[in-house]
């Protein structure tokens, strides 16, 4: 073992989660923390990690950059030909996780998955910067490729083809929402005596919260 490594350790003092201080809707939680994250001015706040896996049960995990939210659920897009499109395609459950740093806090999210409409992929397409949109056209997401040299060529000629167009959004691109079952607060207290509540969506569609053991 690397001893240097099993050294590093850091306690947890800037805050304590507590019951009272929770939203009832975890939606409006999030919020509350989420631009927090904003005002603080983290770096990349909206990124989190998405784990996906194969209906045999083999997991993986990247991340992605959240690019909506609401009561209905948590949004980013992919192509969906990608290894995380085809793995959500034939067992449509993922789990996210965010993790704030600097504010020692984390928020893991798990929930079945569905794709957002054709109209909410074509709005939020179209409002990305041109050379992204080409991106999506350029690469075959996952798959290999023989040089860094074939994607630039690609990327070249659909700069001629499109100029002056409205770019099309591939068929194949477009959004996932993760609409959650659980939603665990973390926060980061001394001691590794965490605070973590979680809010668990009941037959009825209400949420019940309870604390779990750090």
């Amino acid at each position: 073992m690397d001893t240097s490594v099993a050294n590093l350790r850091q306690d947890y003092t800037k805050d304590g989660l507590r019951e009272i201080d929770l939203a009832t809707d975890p939606f409006k939680q999030f919020k509350t923390w989420f631009d927090q994250a904003l005002n603080a001015q983290l770096p990349e706040p909206n990124a989190m990690t998405l784990a996906t896996s194969t209906m045999e049960g083999k997991p993986s995990a990247r991340m992605v950059l959240l690019k909506d939210f609401s009561d209905r659920g948590f949004v980013f897009y992919t192509n969906y030909l990608s290894h995380k499109g085809q793995e959500l395609a034939t067992n449509p459950q993922a789990a996210l996780v965010f993790w704030w740093a600097q504010l020692e806090r984390q928020v893991r999210i798990e929930g079945k998955v569905c794709q957002v409409s054709p109209q909410e992929s074509d709005q939020y397409f179209h409002s990305r910067p041109i050379n992204s949109q080409l991106g999506a056209w350029v690469s075959n997401q996952s798959q290999i490729v023989s040089s860094r040299e074939v994607l630039e060529q690609r990327q070249e000629e659909l700069i001629v083809q499109y100029e002056q167009q409205i770019i099309p959004r591939p068929p194949h691109w477009g959004g996932f929402r993760v609409v959650p079952t659980e939603i665990e607060f973390w926060q980061g207290r001394p001691s590794r005596l965490h605070d973590r509540l979680l809010y668990r969506l009941q037959d009825n569609n209400k949420w019940l919260i309870e604390r779990l053991a750090p």
